[in-house]
């Protein structure tokens, strides 16, 4: 549906079930991708699935929380192929946690990676990106609804689409921004959720089913598409419904 011939997509946290997805939905558009991840040894084996040869990815290891990564990933990605169109910042870190017993830790490790990674990815990359590019900033629903022993990742995820619109009015004309909320995703990440609450969040959904990464994939696929070239600051949920249940 949509032609990304020669054009490069960044992605970080690629190594994860949603951003496996959305590189091989880019990669089968035409894109050259751009793939990091704090896991390299498993990032490197998946782009080789993709591109035996290695003439259309690249893979670096980055650590969400260093602003170095950010901006080596950066050097390398212009070094590559002189540029990027889009950039989709999907590393991110979900634990079960109650505030009552959180420790400084564990707040400062899920806001870093969940927060600070996209500010310092995106700041990265704001000159990078070539004009009539596009940013997608994955969230979540718990940004918009908060989640129960989840406060650290909800908070950072509620920061990250407050940030997403803010910098949609720095960049434009020149860069749309624009944010996607999963819902229930069938990947590793939920899977202690779903052994807790699984069967009473699905008879929750209205689609009464889980989403796939593909189906995400697929909406952060439109959202940098020329089809959404006049959607900017905006949020796309992917959730079957949950979120509108009270």
């Amino acid at each position: 549906m949509f032609d990304f011939q020669d054009r490069v997509l960044v992605l970080t946290g690629a190594n994860g079930g949603i951003t496996r997805a959305v590189a091989e939905t880019f990669f089968g558009l035409g894109a050259n991708l751009v793939l990091s991840d704090i896991a390299l040894d498993g990032l490197e084996d998946f782009a080789r699935t993709l591109d035996p040869e290695g003439t259309r990815i690249v893979t670096l290891s980055q650590d969400a929380r260093s602003a170095d990564d950010a901006d080596a990933l950066a050097e390398a990605c212009k070094e590559r192929f002189g540029g990027a169109d889009f950039l989709v910042t999907g590393a991110g870190l979900y634990r079960d946690q109650l505030v009552d017993t959180m420790t400084d830790a564990q707040w400062a490790e899920t806001i870093g990676i969940n927060l600070d990674g996209v500010f310092y990815t995106c700041r990265a990359f704001a000159h990078v990106l070539r004009d009539g590019g596009s940013i997608v900033n994955i969230a979540s629903m718990a940004g918009h609804r908060g989640s129960y022993q989840h406060a650290h990742y909800s908070a950072a995820k509620g920061a990250v689409l407050s940030f997403s619109r803010s910098l949609a009015l720095e960049l434009a004309p020149r860069i749309r921004v624009n944010s996607v909320s999963p819902g229930l995703i069938e990947t590793p990440l939920i899977q202690p959720l779903l052994a807790a609450r699984g069967d009473e969040l699905i008879a929750a959904t209205p689609l009464k089913r889980l989403g796939t990464p593909e189906e995400v994939a697929r909406a952060i696929a439109f959202l940098c598409s020329d089809w959404a070239s006049f959607v900017n600051g905006e949020t796309l949920h992917v959730n079957g419904g949950l979120y509108i249940v009270s």
